[in-house]
């Protein structure tokens, strides 16, 4: 079948027809046992979904939408969530699926979650009852594919979740800091969905079950799968080197498989494509060849970008950040193009990005018939991860920031897919009648972020042409509608849901986006602040801020006097929560400095510090292992990128950023002398640190600091104690939007 077919044809989730298990009817909460399925009348499985978070069947997990979204289909879906990795044995408790295993290692990236942005492990895991770590395996995707294999040999696996998803190329991996193969053959996993899987996951199980091989799916948009060489009716543009400029002339054979190309073949063959004559050395003229990728004399579906290869990519860093560019340019639906990367003697072949679900789809996924509840197996165990989101209410998907050090956009994709009021203020009144423990508070209203519900470009042919990787940097584009009209009304209705007495927003809002509705702001301010509000500057110098494509700090002024102004207005004690990344790609010693003094001089106390966590696929990431920008033309010669990566001056930065903890003052008067500013080593209201340690801890007072222990009620044994909710950062965009823990910082009242 023609893979080009994937980039037009769509079928809406609801359109499809039923498979002939729909007579079973809907499970109360899928089957995690044999018993369960007796009860349900079942003799087998349909599909068995392989998970290492614990089973809760809520629309916040993806095992659970998976799971309900085929249930609705009509197949009988099973659930094995983390089970014992030591065997097959566990594997088999279902019994053998009649169509596949799909596999996902949760939530989260199996390796965020269990060690820390130092590699140490963690001895939690807020995806397990109780809390409890250690009950899923290092690189779960790998390891829970190959016992299903050992399990039922002859079974398809479909591989997914953001475990799969960002790393379904080569990447590199920060634990063994060196870069991997593609998750797909080290998993040995039939395909790999990436990205939002609801339309693939759908397609790929009807055609299975209509007998389809899973080796001639090839077609569908957002999966990756294994290949030996590029169809012959398809064109490849080779993107497999650093461009050198130089002569080029015209190739005489356009669809010749450019494996077989030399060097000079390939450059005159580009250069054929794009239609550019050469006839002297002018490397300004040559350099158009680059311009290639987005020539509109191409058929899109019918063409494929080759990437370096894994070998090449895994010795040559430019290579890897170049290699890394192509992937983001490569990312709207709207124009991306299919890639391809040769591993060995195969090619992994990734087709386009998945096509946005419409508002009437995300209805449909969000009003399946879910329990609201973990498994009733778990008992009373405490599950904290569901104890955080058991009262939200997710409202969109998607992300159009691009942070580079984050993977929300890379998973989600940065057009905004957003449910109906209707159908979110329906979930508000189901929590309210059927979710036990409800006190008549929504923890949150929100998504990846806060502010993005019903935003997008203002035309649609726009939209699909743009290759800008974030909407919102440098600037906000012109073409996008920044009118948070439909999220303010859907902020009124819920708050004045019969039962309801408060409607919070905990996601992270993007404030330089709130600024351009005042009217939000109010809205949001007056009623749905909970004392506090978590926001995201990252940091305050240009340096850093523009590898992380965020806005400078006088954008973060600019809605400070806006949340004030409101808060005062309201005859409310609000606060600002900031949040601060120490060691990201671009960070020098004095970018820290310089930030460690603005939270000095804005009263701020950092009680947790996140470091950068390079996760695998982000711009970041590939910035951190290259040391090249590749948000720009990625060259030999381009611009350096500085990255922390000694251990050492990790920790120099982190104490920056907790400058008030007199654990760090040794270390940071050092420094200070090393730099040159002993001037701020003293007792002064301008010193950073004092110049001699306090007899204990608790009897340290900064300067400037008074009265701060009774002013919020939260201090306690000389500490303030911050409010978090205890989960593993989330720099791969995957947890829950509550779960990423980044620097905390808290005002201290004047």
């Amino acid at each position: 079948m023609s893979a080009s077919s994937s980039t037009t044809a769509r079928t809406a989730l609801f359109d499809y027809s039923k498979y002939w298990a729909e007579c079973m009817g809907v499970a109360g909460i899928l089957p995690t046992s044999r018993a369960e399925m007796d009860a349900l009348g079942w003799d087998s499985c349909d599909v068995i979904i392989v998970t290492g978070d614990a089973y809760v069947d809520h629309p916040s997990f993806g095992m659970a939408v998976i799971g309900r979204l085929l249930e609705a289909q009509g197949f009988r879906v099973g659930i094995i969530a983390q089970p014992d990795w030591q065997s097959k044995q566990a594997f088999m408790q279902l019994g053998k699926p009649n169509l596949f295993f799909g596999v996902t290692s949760g939530n989260m990236d199996s390796m965020i979650n269990r060690y820390t942005a130092d590699r140490k492990p963690r001895s939690d895991d807020a995806y397990t009852p109780g809390g409890q770590g250690g009950k899923r395996p290092d690189r779960s995707s790998i390891v829970y594919t190959q016992r299903c294999k050992e399990a039922w040999a002859d079974v398809p696996i479909v591989l997914g979740g953001i475990e799969g998803s960002l790393r379904r190329i080569a990447h590199y991996d920060y634990w063994q800091d060196e870069v991997r193969r593609s998750v797909l053959l080290d998993s040995g996993a039939d395909i790999l969905l990436y990205g939002n899987a609801d339309r693939a996951i759908v397609e790929i199980a009807h055609r299975i079950a209509r007998g389809d091989s899973v080796a001639e799916i090839d077609d569908v948009r957002g999966t990756a799968f294994v290949r030996t060489n590029t169809p012959s009716d398809w064109v490849e543009i080779d993107s497999s080197r650093i461009d050198r400029p130089g002569r080029v002339e015209k190739v005489v054979n356009p669809y010749i498989n450019i494996r077989e190309m030399d060097d000079s073949e390939r450059d005159r063959r580009n250069a054929a494509m794009a239609g550019i004559e050469i006839e002297s050395e002018n490397s300004e003229i040559a350099a158009k060849v680059v311009e290639l990728r987005a020539h509109p004399k191409l058929d899109r579906g019918q063409t494929v970008i080759r990437l370096p290869a894994f070998e090449k990519v895994r010795n040559d860093s430019v290579l890897y950040a170049h290699a890394n560019r192509v992937l983001h340019l490569e990312t709207n639906p709207g124009n991306a193009r299919a890639l391809v990367q040769r591993h060995g003697h195969v090619d992994v072949w990734l087709n386009p990005p998945p096509i946005p679900l419409t508002t009437a789809e995300m209805d449909y996924v969000f009003d399946l018939p879910y329990a609201r509840s973990p498994h009733p197996s778990y008992g009373d165990a405490k599950l904290p991860a569901w104890e955080m989101i058991r009262f939200s209410v997710n409202i969109m998907r998607g992300c159009f920031g691009g942070c580079t050090f984050c993977s929300i956009t890379e998973h989600e994709g940065r057009i905004i897919q957003s449910r109906s009021s209707e159908s979110v203020l329906k979930e508000i009144e189901t929590i309210r009648d059927k979710v036990k423990g409800f006190t008549g508070v929504i923890s949150d209203l929100g998504g990846p972020t806060a502010n993005m519900y019903r935003i997008a470009c203002k035309s649609r042919e726009i939209e699909s042409a743009c290759r800008r990787p974030s909407c919102v940097y440098p600037g906000i584009c012109p073409n996008l509608n920044t009118d948070h009209s439909s999220l303010t009304q859907l902020y009124r209705d819920a708050r004045n849901i019969k039962g309801v007495k408060k409607v919070l927003v905990a996601s992270g809002l993007r404030y330089d986006l709130a600024v351009e509705d005042p009217e939000y702001v109010k809205e949001l301010v007056t009623h749905h602040v909970g004392g506090y509000l978590k926001i995201a500057p990252e940091h305050t110098e240009q340096g850093p801020l523009s590898k992380m494509m965020k806005p400078g700090i006088g954008t973060y002024d600019k809605f400070k006097r806006l949340f004030e102004q409101y808060s005062k207005e309201a005859g409310k004690e609000q606060y600002l929560i900031p949040y601060f990344i120490a060691a990201h790609p671009g960070t020098t010693d004095e970018d820290m400095l310089s930030l460690a003094l603005w939270l000095k001089s804005n009263d701020f106390r950092a009680d947790q510090v996140q470091a950068f966590y390079p996760s695998p696929m982000a711009t970041a990431t590939a910035m951190y292992r290259s040391g090249k920008n590749p948000l720009r033309r990625v060259t030999y010669k381009s611009d350096k990128v500085e990255s922390v990566k000694d251990p050492e001056q990790r920790k120099l930065h982190k104490a920056l950023l907790r400058y008030h903890d007199p654990k760090n003052w040794p270390l940071l008067r050092t420094t200070l002398l090393r730099m040159g500013r002993a001037d701020l080593i003293g007792e002064g209201k301008e010193s950073l640190v004092p110049a001699h340690d306090p007899d204990s801890v608790n009897d340290y007072k900064s300067p400037r600091r008074k009265n701060s222990a009774s002013a919020h009620g939260r201090r306690k044994g000389g500490r303030i104690l911050t409010q978090h909710n205890g989960l593993p950062p989330r720099d791969d965009g995957s947890a829950p939007k509550k779960g990423r823990r980044k620097t905390t910082a808290r005002k201290k009242p004047r």
